[in-house]
This record gives C-alpha cells, structure tokens and sequence, in this order.
C-alpha cells in the first residue's frame, strides 16, 4: 500500500502548546467488522491488535492521575474489545464523561446482544459515522449494506432515549477528497431528510476532515490527488483554529499504552515531544509532565486547521 507518511513529516505549519489535559482518547485495538475506505487507523476484520485487560487498566489509573474528565474510545470498532464494558462502567463509576466512536453496524453483531442497552444504561455519549444521509454516498465509502443497517441501529437507539435525553452525534466525512460543508448547514439537511423518511432523532452533527494518511493516503496516492488534496488543506488554512485544535487539550492512547498528540499522530507513528523514545502510560503515572510542551506537527495538521477546522468533536469554528 501507498504510504504518505515519508510525505507529511517536514512542514511549515505553526507551532502548537498543549494547554490542560481533559480528554484520554483511546484507542482499544484495530479490529473491526468494517473496512471503510476512509478509514485513517486501517481497521478491519483481518486486524488482531487489542487492548489486554493490564492495559485498560492503566488508562483508568491515568484517568484518575490525570484529571481529565473524558475518556473517548475508539478503535475500529471499540466495541469488539473484550474489555469495552468493564473499561466503560469502571470509567463511569469514577464520574468521568464516555464518548464511544460507534460505527452503528456493530450493535446489530450477533455477539454482541444487549450492547446499546449496555450504553443506554451506563448514559454513554455516541459518535456514530454516518457519512451521508444517503444510500449510495454510505456505501460508497463502507460497503454494501451499511446503510439499511446503520438506520436499524439509529432506530434502536431512539428507543433508548439516544437523540433525546442521551446523545447522539451523527458524524459526516466527505466521500472524496474534499472539505466538509459548513457543519451547520449539513446538520439541517440530515435532519430533514433523516427525519422524513425514518423518523430518527440525534443531537448534532458533527464534520471531520479526512485526514491524509493511512488507507485514505493511500487512495489519494493511487489515484493522483495526493498533491492536489494537500493543496486545498493549505489554501484553506485559517490561524483562527489553532487556539482550539483538539490537540491542545487531549492525549492519544494506543492499543499497546502509548501516548501520542492525538490519534493521528499516533498512526503517523510520531512519539510525544517529538522524542526518538515512546512515552507509555507508565511514564505519565511516573509524573512526566505534558501541559505547556509543544505538540508534534506535520503536513497533516492543515487538515485539522483548514476551513470551518475539524476535530473529532466536530468543526472548530462556531
């Protein structure tokens, strides 16, 4: 497979300083019952990296250490892992917020009965992808099939109160290589027509850039638009988005306990404070201090700060 890597580390984008620490994004293994050709982290059926259970472990003892106040769990699929519902209750049990980045195919999986009640109950956020209100775009980018289901999911999570009382996100990524619309405006079209024709119900849309790397790179590569991709993220800068890059205030965990900027970074394989040693876990509890280093940057990074700007709480600007 093409690699953009070797492509996006020398760069020119400005520097960036961690400020307070609320949010452990983790990612729990790359398994996953879908292979989304958007897809940054190269998920999949075929992967086998997850999370063990000493591990989760750890992240709820920096969860507490650290202060954060969000645990954010993805994956592939977060919640192929064996430990997801102990991590999630443990979590919740300690006060902190969830986040589960849902991919809605896989509360339909026949091994994992009662999984959206589980959610429900334990008052879970959900960030569930769903790149398009229509049929074709959906399956465009995550195989046939998807969407029927995905609508199955969304409709099993109104009843538990998602969409009202518990949040429910929908998430948008553009099918090619393009930026989002503006967040606002989108959200008002996936509400109507998601509306009108199954009567669901979610909170907010939420808009994210693709990131150039890993199986998207690697499209962009194979079909000549890596220039022309890189171009339209740095045409579209905008300095506005650096106060609020997600970077600046969350850290990245990986399936094995190392730390990175965020979750992109870490794909990138590009180690805390641009240091030739891995920070782990074990590190962080040891004291190692993070507030007020510099962030590791790249070529990439104009897909966070281009345009309306994207994280994965969605568009920076309000």
């Amino acid at each position: 497979m093409h690699d953009t890597r070797p492509l996006l580390l020398a760069s020119d984008f400005p520097p960036v300083r961690r400020g307070r620490l609320d949010t452990l994004q983790v990612n729990l293994g790359y398994v996953c019952n879908l292979s989304c050709v958007h897809c940054h982290v190269n998920a999949g059926p075929a992967r086998t990296e997850s999370m063990n259970r000493e591990t989760v472990d750890q992240v709820l003892a920096l969860l507490r250490h650290s202060g954060a106040h969000t645990l954010d769990l993805t994956g592939g699929a977060p919640e192929l892992n064996p430990h997801f519902r102990y991590l999630v209750a443990a979590a919740r049990e300690h006060g902190a917020k969830v986040i589960d980045r849902c991919n809605l195919t896989v509360l339909l999986e026949p091994r994992q009965q009662g999984l959206a009640q589980f959610l429900a109950q334990q008052q879970v956020e959900i960030s569930a992808s769903l790149p398009c209100y229509l049929r074709d775009n959906v399956e465009q980018q995550r195989g046939r099939g998807v969407y029927d289901d995905s609508i199955r999911a969304i409709k099993l999570l109104n009843t538990l109160g998602y969409g009202s009382e518990l949040i429910l996100n929908l998430v948008y990524n553009p099918v090619g290589p393009a930026l989002p619309p503006p967040q606002a405006t989108l959200e008002q079209d996936y509400r109507r027509e998601l509306g009108a024709r199954f009567g669901i119900r979610f909170n907010q849309l939420l808009t994210i850039t693709n990131m150039p790397i890993s199986r998207f790179g690697a499209v962009l590569l194979a079909r000549g638009q890596y220039t022309d991709y890189m171009r339209l993220l740095r045409d579209n800068f905008r300095a506005a988005n650096l106060a609020t890059l997600m970077c600046r205030n969350l850290l990245s965990i990986d399936w094995q306990g190392y730390v990175y900027d965020c979750d992109f970074n870490q794909m990138l394989d590009l180690p805390l404070l641009a240091s030739d040693r891995r920070r782990h876990i074990l590190d962080l509890l040891r004291g190692e201090v993070l507030q007020d280093n510099p962030v590791v940057t790249g070529e990439h990074c104009y897909g966070c700060a281009a345009g309306q700007g994207s994280s994965c709480g969605g568009a920076l600007e309000a």
